[in-house]
């Protein structure tokens, strides 16, 4: 019914026009990413099916991110549930996305820890909101330290990097998707 486990997700087409769109060929991609030629038209073709790790390393490549090819790859639907899955050891970080398919937005759950070094910034406005744990926020040179049941909002364009603090901490972040034009132009200082 609206449940789409049994449909596996096909995200060769929405690299393959994401880098059209770009007007890169494979090799630029291959390059950027680190991923071989060969390796990325079997993605495109269907041929592969990327990890996340290689997922973002396209994605990256692509200037977009893992959630929105996934979303391009997925057929918009109105009532769709995605189940949480088994128990992850503890060592073991991970992403989820909460939502499928090309929608207006997208979230994802962080459980553990993450890249820290790694900055964010998205076109359009986030939502962070802590479930477990705790994670410290660095946002437009300012430190933030948020903990169980706190939340976050960024406008869109905030570069900003954030690392959890405790063990087994959950963080869900929440934002408008990025093919969505919701950013306005802000006046320059």
């Amino acid at each position: 019914m609206g449940d789409h486990k049994e449909q596996p997700l096909r995200v060769g087409a929405a690299v393959r026009r994401r880098r059209r769109a770009l007007e890169l060929t494979l090799a630029v991609v291959a390059e950027r990413s680190g991923l071989s030629v060969p390796f990325l038209s079997q993605i495109e073709n269907e041929r592969a099916r990327p990890s996340r790790s290689s997922l973002e390393k396209v994605a990256d490549a692509l200037r977009t991110t893992a959630v929105e090819l996934l979303a391009a790859a997925d057929p918009a639907c109105s009532v769709d549930v995605v189940h949480a899955e088994g128990p992850e050891p503890d060592y073991a970080p991970r992403v989820r996305s909460l939502v499928r398919g090309h929608h207006q937005m997208h979230a994802q759950e962080f459980t553990g820890d993450h890249d820290a070094g790694r900055e964010f910034q998205y076109r359009n406005d986030q939502l962070m909101y802590v479930a477990d744990g705790a994670v410290d926020v660095e946002a437009e040179g300012r430190a933030y330290r948020l903990g169980r049941g706190d939340t976050l909002y960024l406008t869109g364009g905030v570069r900003h990097r954030w690392r959890a603090t405790v063990a087994d901490t959950r963080v869900v972040v929440v934002a408008v998707a990025e093919h969505i034009e919701a950013v306005r132009d802000r006046p320059r200082r």
